[in-house]
């Protein structure tokens, strides 16, 4: 089927999704998350065995996009939920693929790109990338991601991540166990095929029941955490914050805080 918001194409064994809104820094819009989910469906109906995500230009992915940030500040109790199960269907099914996945990360994926970077089963940066979940600045709750991060690198870690918004390249990123492997910009993608390849090589069912079983140990917690999630980010969206956050970053000023 034909995409707005990204290419899909199969070489061979290996199915290739890119993210393609550069002049937006491939930023997550409502079309964008559908569009992959159906991209994900054709991938796993396909004879494909691999999927490599990428992103076109500059960024691999900027987060949300902004006119879908604007439109939370006005949304209705009903449709905040629906948003946060939204998103939380959407990285849950990146997770959870049944195909090994690798992501080719060309630059900046932040906030709800690094989840779509870092929630495949390699992860592969140029020197150059950026990571990192910002969201606390903002008034925003990096509510679903939180789940998977500390899975990925200890609640330490993820608290310093998470409550500190900060952002750190990939060096820093493959220090924490964020990411597999730095790779130079020029190397990416040929890295990624190798990788790719090596795969291949492997047995097709040994493959999808080795994740399937890791899928498995981890789901029911993560199903039982992503319900509490998936409230608490509708809820801090109708917050004093959340609205200040929103307003002062769209006009380029210090958020003056409330606390409620």
């Amino acid at each position: 089927m034909p995409y707005q918001t990204l290419h899909l194409e199969f070489t061979g064994d290996i199915a290739m999704i890119t993210l393609s809104r550069p002049e937006k820094r491939n930023a997550i819009s409502p079309e964008m998350i559908a569009e992959i989910l159906s991209a994900f469906d054709e991938v796993e109906t396909s004879p494909a065995r691999v999927l490599i995500l990428t992103g076109a230009g500059k960024a691999f992915c900027s987060g949300m996009d902004l006119e879908a940030l604007k439109a939370f500040a006005s949304q209705s109790p009903v449709e905040q939920r629906e948003d946060a199960d939204r998103l939380a269907r959407f990285f849950l099914r990146i997770w959870s693929f049944p195909k090994p996945t690798i992501a080719a990360v060309n630059g900046p994926a932040i906030a709800g790109g690094c989840g779509i970077a870092t929630l495949c089963d390699f992860t592969l940066a140029v020197p150059e990338a950026k990571f990192g979940y910002p969201e606390v600045r903002i008034g925003f709750l990096p509510a679903v991601v939180s789940i998977f991060l500390v899975r990925q690198i200890g609640e330490k870690r993820a608290r310093d991540l998470l409550l500190s918004g900060k952002i750190i390249d990939a060096t820093e990123a493959h220090r924490l166990g964020l990411i597999t492997q730095v790779v130079p910009a020029k190397e990416l993608m040929i890295a990624a095929q190798i990788l790719a390849a090596n795969l291949l090589e492997c047995s097709p069912s040994s493959l999808h029941m080795t994740k399937k079983l890791l899928c498995d140990f981890a789901a029911p917690e993560i199903h039982r955490e992503l319900e509490l999630a998936k409230s608490e980010s509708a809820r801090i969206r109708s917050m004093d914050d959340f609205q200040e956050g929103l307003s002062s970053f769209f006009e380029k000023r210090r958020p003056r805080w409330s606390g409620k």
